[in-house]
């Protein structure tokens, strides 16, 4: 079926080509910048932090659809700057002579042009002097007059598309309409933690907060933890890792989650790179490639990180929308964001998510009480035991009235309190070791854990002598596109460090003559094309590495501690301190708890003591 496009011809029937007018090219940038009424308040409230803006307030009613008003208490502009603020490629961020050193949100000049090209759109702002109010509606500009406002600027724009009603079609629900636009306010409030902003829904006159988050205190870190307890929730900062790592002139900043805090979707990963927030694929498969050995693949890490790098090495000028970037040294950050990630996850070693134990409580929380016992004083205790004390029998003389409290036993287990997973106390069901620590109890999973350990051990083993490589008796040769010819040779060398050798034979074919030894028999043409899918996918392949590593880990369930044996006191504790001095034992090999905490508050609180 082909596609036939009417031509404006000339008298000799040939096409003629024709200078578009101002409105038609506003329109046909427009649908490359404002793509929903989303997309319309990033432009505007990026507009606003570059205006150096400390509070920033969002209006919206009907989804955006009817009404985005974005106001900011930034330096504002005068008179003189409104009628240039629309004209396309006017801008004040950048003076054209680099586009590679780009340091501000917005550098096109082409947002405000857009807006008033398919929506009603008026300014009003103040720098110095009075303040001043243009209207621009399908790209016709109103003269500049008067206007009263204290300090700023406020953007208004009315009936967005109403100059090109055919996009309001493919628009959704208000409702998923404005669940998009408070998704990019929520990315900008994480990338500027110094910055107040409030967004309310004004649908029907009655204005209803739908997100606040004050201005953030104290230095980039601590505002940073404060403003994603507020968007993303404590429970993520309470098991959040802090991230600064510097390499080969890059910067990682930012707080990644513990493996046990993952995500069933990649809803909690956000991405910036200089404070922009971006959707790249190199930056996410990084972060998963970070946590693939602890995480299995049906989970997701949540992490915030902001990678900072030298303008000039970051290309921001790839797209209208400044949401994909291009690095010149790609792989420079990919191997910081990996290299950091796995770091700070070693340097947790044993912990382990607080909601696992949030879990475990509501799992044991019973019926709601219909009383409140408060918790009985030492003297009430000792005044309870006399009472219940043996008495002596009438006409017998009078027997010693028995001790309040027996005497404590000789302490036969050894007291390992300081210790973070404390002192064994017993197993249950023979697979469940229950700890004593200073401040609660531990309940451990003794095959998990002693798998997780095992499973270490042979990874440090593996790095040690490296993977050994099995030569193939007749090389397999795998006829490729020359695309994916390319990029397999390209990983060639990673590839070859675990075990898999690969080389061209003439044309858009290459030759496997070794594959990991440990990998048996393997069909190795269906390997590496798994392994283009990979690369086509995230830009990197962990596929090989995923195998040995599940080979290793099916070699530690084997050579593990198994359910239901019974285990002695000097086992029990020589395991927890052996978990203590191993990093990422406090998940198993698929991201699951090896253990569970329980605070002597918590377990108080169960029985109605608190």
């Amino acid at each position: 079926m082909t596609l036939h496009t009417p031509k404006i011809t000339g008298a000799q029937g040939r096409p003629v080509i024709r200078q578009l007018d101002e409105a038609a090219i506003n329109r046909i940038a427009a649908g490359e910048v404002v793509e929903r009424p989303a997309s319309a308040v990033k432009e505007l409230v990026e507009n606003a932090l570059d205006a150096g803006a400390s509070r920033i307030q969002v209006d919206i009613a009907d989804g955006g659809k009817t009404l985005i008003r974005v106001t900011d208490d930034g330096c504002g502009m005068t008179a003189d700057d409104l009628p240039l603020a629309l004209s396309r490629h006017a801008t004040s961020k950048i003076d054209g002579s680099d586009l590679l050193d780009i340091r501000s949100f917005g550098f096109r000049g082409e947002a405000l042009p857009s807006l008033g090209a398919v929506g009603r759109l008026t300014i009003t702002s103040r720098a110095t002097g009075e303040a001043a109010q243009i209207s621009c509606e399908g790209s016709r500009l109103s003269p500049v007059r008067p206007a009263a406002l204290t300090r700023g600027t406020v953007v208004e724009l009315r009936d967005l598309f109403f100059a090109t009603p055919a996009r309001l079609k493919f628009l959704r629900s208000d409702r998923a309409e404005m669940q998009a636009v408070t998704d990019v306010i929520r990315r900008l409030s994480m990338a500027e933690p110094l910055v107040g902003f409030t967004l309310r829904d004004v649908t029907g006159g009655e204005a209803r907060t739908l997100f606040r988050a004050d201005p953030a205190n104290g230095d980039l870190f601590d505002a940073l933890q404060a403003r994603l307890a507020t968007v993303i929730g404590r429970d993520f900062t309470d098991n959040a890792l802090r991230i600064d790592a510097e390499r080969e002139g890059l910067r990682l900043q930012g707080y990644a989650a513990l493996p046990t805090y993952s995500r069933g979707s990649s809803a909690q990963q956000y991405m910036f790179v200089n404070g922009r927030p971006v959707l790249d694929r190199m930056l996410y498969g990084a972060l998963r490639a970070a946590y693939f050995d602890v995480l299995s693949r049906d989970r997701h890490p949540a992490a915030v990180l902001n990678l900072i790098a030298d303008p000039q090495r970051v290309d921001v000028n790839v797209h209208p929308a400044k949401a994909e970037v291009r690095f010149r040294e790609p792989d420079a950050a990919r191997s910081l964001i990996i290299t950091a990630l796995k770091s700070a996850l070693t340097g947790a070693g044993h912990r382990a998510s607080s909601t696992v134990g949030a879990a475990t409580l509501e799992a044991f929380r019973p019926e709601p009480r219909v009383y409140q016992m408060d918790r009985p004083s030492q003297q009430s205790l000792s005044r309870a035991f006399a009472f219940q004390a043996q008495q002596p029998f009438a006409g017998f003389a009078e027997a010693p009235q028995a001790p309040a409290f027996a005497p404590p036993r000789e302490e036969t287990t050894p007291s390992y309190d300081e210790y973070p997973l404390g002192a064994a106390r017993a197993q249950l069901h023979e697979n469940y070791i229950v700890a004593q620590t200073a401040k609660g109890i531990v309940i451990v999973d003794q095959h998990a854990a002693h798998e997780r350990l095992v499973y270490e051990r042979l990874k440090r083993q593996m790095a040690e002598t490296g993977v050994k490589a099995q030569a193939l008796l007749i090389p397999e040769i795998v006829e490729l596109s020359s695309t994916d010819a390319a990029r397999l040779l390209d990983a060639a060398p990673a590839l070859a460090e675990v075990g898999l050798g690969i080389e061209p034979f003439g044309g858009n074919a290459v030759a496997i003559r070794e594959v990991p030894a440990i990998l048996g028999q393997v069909n190795a043409a269906a390997l590496v094309r798994d392994i283009l899918d990979e690369l086509a996918d995230s830009g990197d392949s962990q596929l090989v590495r995923a195998r040995i590593d599940a080979i290793l880990s099916r070699m530690a369930c084997h050579g593990s501690v198994r359910s239901g044996r019974q285990m002695r006191p000097e086992e029990m504790n020589a395991l927890l301190r052996e978990m203590e001095a191993t990093p990422l034992s406090g998940q198993c090999n698929h991201g699951r708890p090896t253990y569970v905490e329980l605070s002597l508050h918590d377990i108080e609180r169960l029985f109605g003591r608190r």
